[in-house]
């Protein structure tokens, strides 16, 4: 970016036809300081980022919108209790674009939905939870009464004894654990450290063996299902049909005699080849037979003229 678009971006930059008789830069550009934010000003509504403050079931699809989702609501003021303001937030919800419309209530310093959606109310049980309820309104209202709370002060002595075990059991517990700060540290990064060196020495036997990712310590259950294991038929029958030809078969050398015969059986197949080679050429006139050839020879030598001679007139 350009120191001059940077500037303009920072509404830093004055443009030379501005006089300081014409106000400010927003008032020269005949605009808002909110930009767009403001584009609905006139009607006394705000655009801000406005963040669930619970969860809630969307009223178009029924979907849930989770405790902290953030939109662009529109902003504006609908009423008051006594000098504090009463704002509505009104958005759209991303899954199927319902409208959702949320009030604050300083009455009781709460959200308060007004259409679009309904709250997810999540229950505990107090004794689940293990914690105490706290009285209602009506009760503390009651409480001024000295012979009612004398009453309510008995009930809650009781709940005191009744509760007492379960909360001394529950100090205990918390001492024991955060009392000796050093020692649980000291025991907590022992225990880390050999975490980090038997998965070193995983990864290292994995790569001896040469695989990429780190083989988990053999326990019981692999071990039977290993034992469990059963190959297929053929994969036995094919090796019990080996072992039998192994031990068929001579652990001694093949003999000379046997040899000699082997090679004397491999010539005498090689002259068979030879002769139908032969004669396959001579079927085809590519060869003159033996006994012609002869003859001519005897001839030539009788008349003292060779073939060589007659071929080189």
């Amino acid at each position: 970016m350009s120191s001059l678009a940077a500037a303009r971006a920072d509404n830093f930059y004055y443009p030379p036809e501005w006089t300081p008789k014409q106000g400010s830069l927003n008032k020269f550009h005949g605009q808002h300081a909110l930009r767009e934010r403001a584009r609905k000003i006139d009607q006394g509504i705000l655009i801000i980022r406005f963040e669930m403050p619970f969860n809630v079931w969307c009223g178009g699809c029924n979907s849930m919108i989770a405790k902290g989702v953030r939109f662009n609501a529109e902003k504006k003021q609908v009423g008051n209790y006594y000098s504090t303001k009463i704002w509505s937030f009104t958005m759209k919800s991303a899954c199927c674009k319902h409208e959702i419309v949320i009030q604050t209530d300083p009455k009781n310093c709460e959200y308060v939905i007004i259409s679009g959606a309904q709250r997810k109310t999540e229950d505990f049980d107090i004794e689940d939870a293990e914690t105490f309820a706290f009285p209602a309104d009506e009760e503390r209202g009651k409480l001024a009464d000295p012979f009612y709370r004398l009453e309510h002060q008995e009930e809650d002595l009781r709940k005191k004894k009744e509760a007492e075990p379960l909360l001394v059991r529950l100090q205990r517990v918390s001492d024991s654990r955060h009392s000796d700060d050093y020692n649980l540290n000291r025991a907590l990064r022992a225990r880390l450290r050999s975490q980090k060196k038997r998965v070193g020495e995983e990864e290292e036997r994995a790569r001896k063996l040469g695989l990429g990712i780190r083989l988990l310590p053999p326990s019981e259950e692999d071990a039977a299902g290993a034992a469990a294991a059963r190959f297929s038929s053929k994969f036995d029958g094919n090796r019990r049909e080996k072992r039998a030809a192994i031990k068929a078969s001579s652990i001694f050398p093949e003999s000379s005699s046997s040899a000699s015969g082997n090679k004397r059986l491999e010539l005498e197949s090689k002259r068979r080849r030879i002769k139908a080679a032969s004669a396959s050429a001579l079927l085809t006139g590519r060869v003159k037979p033996s006994s012609w050839q002869l003859s001519q020879r005897s001839v030539s030598g009788q008349n003292g003229i060779s073939v060589a001679s007659i071929r080189r007139k």
